[in-house]
C-alpha cells in the first residue's frame, strides 16, 4: 500500500514548530491519524483546525523561495496541457502554467516531490520551474481544463445500420489529435448497436485485437495495428482514470458515456499478461424501474413485500444475464420506497451513483477488501446490505447471521438455470444461507424472470 505524503511538509513539519505555527504535540498527533487515514499530514492540519491553508502555503513561499500563485483567476496557456497528461496531473497534484523557451512553469501542491518532477522533465522533455499552489485549486484546474480530454463523447445509434463497423473510423484519414479517442468511441458504438456488454483487447502478433463476447463465445472483431497500441491503451486508461506508465499489475476503472442521451457505465479492467497487457472492458446499461422490469403482479407484490422484511434475497442468473441490473433496481425500489433506511452496498465498483445509497467501492490496493469490509461494517449499522460476489463459507455465514439483527440482504448467485442452483445449493456450505432465504429472483434472459417466495424457494432448494 502506497501512502499518501506530501514531501515539502513531511520535510518542514518542525520548521512550523520553530516557527510557533503549532504545538510539537499537535505535529504528533496529526502524524499518527495521517499514517491512520492515509492521507498527507497537511491535511490533517487543516482539517483539524490547527493551520489554515494559507498559512500553510504563505509558510511554504517564504521557507522555500518558491511563489505562490493564486489559481482561482488565473487563466492558463492550454497548449502546455500536453506537456502532463491528465493521470499525472491527478496523482501528483500538479498542472502547467505556461512555457518559455525550454522552461515550463508548473503550479505544484508539493514542490518538494522530486520524484514527480523527474517523471514530468523526462515526459515533457524541457525544464520545470515549480510554484505553490493549493491542492484543491489545482485540481479544480486539472478538472476544467482537461475535461474534454476526459470524456468519450457522447455516441449516435438511431439512423445507423448494423452494418457498422469501427474500422471505418480506424482507417480514416483522421490526422486530429483526439483520433484515438474516435476509434475508442467507434469500438462502443458497434458494441452498443451490436448488443454486446463485454470486449476484451490483447496483444496478437498483428497488433491489438478487439473482441466482442456474446452467448459465451469470443468474435474477433478487427485489430489494431501495434503502431497505434500504445496510444490506444494510454488514452483508454486516461478516460477510465487509470495510470498510463503501469503496465505491470491489474488495474480496475470506470469509464463514462452517453449513448443516445442515455449515460452509459463501462468498468475497465487491466491484467498483465506474457503477451502484454489485456484490457476487459463491461458496458452496464442504468437501472430502470422494478416494475418496468418484473410485469407479472404476483412477482412484484413477493419482491415488494420481502422488502419490508429482514431476509435474504438471492439474484441468480447466468453470466451477462442482468443480475447487477436488478439488484440496481432492488436498492432503488427500496430507496424511495423507505428514505430513512441506511442502504450500504460493497462492490469492486459503483456502476452507478444510487440516491440514497452509500455506495462502498472494496480497494485492494489499500487493504480495503471483502474481509475487511466485512468486520466493520455492522459498525455503520445498516438496514439493507447488498454484497457483490462473495466467494467463502465463512463470509456466506457471517451475512446470513445478520438476518437475525433485522437486516435485509441483497446476495447475487451464478446459475444457469434452476437445476444449476438446486445442485449449487445441496453443498452443506449453503445450509444456514438456504434457511434465511425470503426470496429467489431467477434471470432466465431479459423477458423471462421467475420469481420465487420463501416457501417455494425452500421446496426447490431442499
Amino acid at each position: 500500500m502506497e501512502a499518501v505524503t506530501n514531501k515539502t511538509l513531511e520535510k518542514l513539519k518542525y520548521d512550523l514548530v520553530r516557527a510557533g505555527l503549532v504545538q510539537y504535540e499537535t505535529i504528533e498527533q496529526a502524524e499518527e491519524i495521517a499514517q491512520a487515514q492515509n492521507v498527507n499530514i497537511g491535511q490533517v492540519l487543516i482539517n483539524s483546525g490547527a493551520l489554515t491553508e494559507d498559512t500553510i502555503l504563505k509558510f511554504l513561499e517564504a521557507k522555500l523561495h518558491i511563489p505562490y500563485v493564486n489559481l482561482d483567476d488565473y487563466t492558463l496557456d492550454k497548449k502546455c496541457l500536453s506537456y502532463i497528461n491528465f493521470s499525472d496531473a491527478k496523482k501528483y497534484r500538479i498542472i502547467p502554467l505556461f512555457k518559455i523557451e525550454e522552461t515550463l512553469t508548473v503550479a505544484m501542491a508539493d514542490p518538494l516531490d522530486l520524484f514527480a518532477i523527474d517523471k514530468i522533465i523526462e515526459k515533457a522533455a524541457c525544464s520545470i520551474e515549480p510554484v505553490i499552489s493549493s491542492e484543491a485549486s489545482i485540481i479544480k484546474k486539472i478538472d476544467e481544463y482537461y475535461k474534454t480530454d476526459i470524456t468519450v463523447g457522447e455516441i449516435f445509434t438511431n439512423q445507423q445500420s448494423f452494418n457498422y463497423d469501427w474500422r471505418d473510423e480506424l482507417h480514416s484519414e483522421d490526422l486530429s489529435d483526439n483520433h484515438i479517442q474516435k476509434i475508442i468511441r467507434a469500438v462502443l458504438k458497434q458494441a452498443i448497436i451490436e448488443e454486446v456488454h463485454e470486449v476484451t483487447f490483447q496483444h496478437e502478433d498483428s497488433g491489438f485485437g478487439v473482441n466482442f463476447k456474446k452467448h459465451g463465445e469470443i468474435y474477433n472483431k478487427g485489430t489494431i495495428p501495434a503502431v497505434l497500441t500504445s496510444s490506444f491503451v494510454g488514452k483508454l486508461k486516461t478516460l477510465a482514470e487509470l495510470d498510463p506508465s503501469v503496465s505491470e499489475v491489474p488495474q480496475l476503472g470506470k469509464l463514462n458515456f452517453k449513448v443516445d442521451d442515455i449515460s452509459l457505465v463501462a468498468s475497465i479492467s487491466t491484467f498483465p499478461t506474457i503477451m502484454g497487457e489485456r484490457i476487459f472492458l463491461k458496458i452496464y446499461k442504468p437501472p430502470k424501474k422494478l416494475n418496468n422490469i418484473i410485469r407479472d403482479d404476483k412477482s412484484l407484490t413477493i419482491i415488494k413485500q420481502v422488502l419490508d422484511n429482514p431476509g435474504i434475497i438471492l439474484v441468480c442468473g447466468s453470466p451477462l444475464s442482468g443480475k447487477t441490473h436488478i439488484i440496481y433496481s432492488l436498492l432503488l425500489e427500496i430507496a424511495q420506497k423507505s428514505r430513512h433506511k441506511n442502504i450500504m452496498t460493497l462492490e469492486s465498483l459503483a456502476k452507478y451513483n444510487l440516491e440514497n445509497v452509500q455506495q462502498c467501492e472494496l480497494n485492494e490496493n489499500v487493504g480495503f477488501n471483502m474481509d475487511k469490509a466485512s468486520r466493520f461494517i455492522e459498525f455503520q449499522s445498516p438496514d439493507v446490505i447488498y454484497l457483490e460476489g462473495i466467494k467463502t463459507k465463512e463470509t456466506f455465514d457471517y451475512y446470513s447471521s445478520l438476518v437475525y439483527d433485522d437486516k435485509i440482504i441483497i446476495m447475487e448467485f451464478l446459475a444457469n438455470n434452476i437445476e444449476d442452483l438446486r445442485n449449487k445449493m445441496s453443498f452443506s456450505d449453503f445450509e444456514s444461507l438456504k434457511e434465511l432465504i425470503s426470496c429467489i429472483v431467477f434471470i432466465h434472459s431479459k423477458d423471462s424472470i421467475e420469481v420465487f417466495d420463501k416457501s417455494t424457494a425452500q421446496k426447490y432448494l431442499a
